[in-house]
């Protein structure tokens, strides 16, 4: 556990998954920190200060020494704190647990986010195959209650994205990229991840954010 004297600090903007998965380590771990709010399309002096290469969130920061990169904060905090493990001890598991994670940013994040706010057709439904393929995958290898068994892992944060944004977004555009029809395990996998304790203090309110992406998606199918 951090000691009395350790200072934690997480730069982050409400709404962020990518930022959402740290914070739920972070109460998964009973970790106090400090949420120094950024805003939206502005890059503060202390994220340029904490972050100069790649300027965005999050940025965690233990002790003055800033930590980029979501998945790499995740790997952090849990060998830095050793309670509520949510990486597998055994290699085997650690390693797959980091293959499945790097697979959802690189299959499940961008091609689901395209299908939404791109207005070209051809290249619309290109990425909506692409997301119909990769949450096959996901929903193939899904073996349990969630993909750390019957407790959250590292899967199950990383793929936050997938069980609140994605449907969150289709709404918007009138998609069904993921129903529980399509993907049954995986959608039951998401309502259980959204609706446990820690997770659901870590969601951002929908409302709001519905709102704004909605105003996004609008100003997109207008031009």
């Amino acid at each position: 556990m951090a000691a009395s004297q350790e200072e934690v600090k997480l730069l982050g903007i409400v709404g962020s998954p990518f930022v959402c998965r740290v914070e739920i380590a972070l109460k998964l771990k009973g970790i106090e920190y400090k949420f120094l709010e950024q805003q939206l399309g502005t890059k503060s002096e202390l994220l340029l200060k904490y972050n100069p290469v790649h300027k965005k969130v999050p940025v965690f920061v233990h002790n003055e020494k800033p930590i980029a990169e979501s998945l790499v904060i995740l790997e952090y905090i849990d060998e830095t704190w050793k309670n509520n493990p949510i990486l597998p001890s055994e290699p085997y598991q650690r390693a797959m647990a980091r293959f499945w994670s790097k697979f959802i940013d690189d299959k499940c994040v961008t091609a689901p986010w395209k299908a939404v706010f791109t207005v070209d057709e051809k290249e619309r439904e290109k990425n909506v195959e692409e997301s119909y393929e990769a949450l096959q995958f996901l929903e193939n290898e899904l073996k349990g209650k969630f993909f750390g068994g019957e407790e959250i892992n590292f899967v199950d944060i990383a793929a936050v994205f997938i069980a609140f944004w994605i449907p969150l977004v289709q709404e918007i555009a009138g998609l069904e990229l993921f129903t529980s029809e399509k993907f049954p395990k995986l959608y039951e996998w998401s309502q259980e991840l959204i609706n446990h304790p820690v997770v659901k203090e870590c969601l951002p309110p929908r409302d709001p954010l519905f709102s704004f992406f909605k105003a996004r998606y609008d100003s997109l199918t207008s031009k």
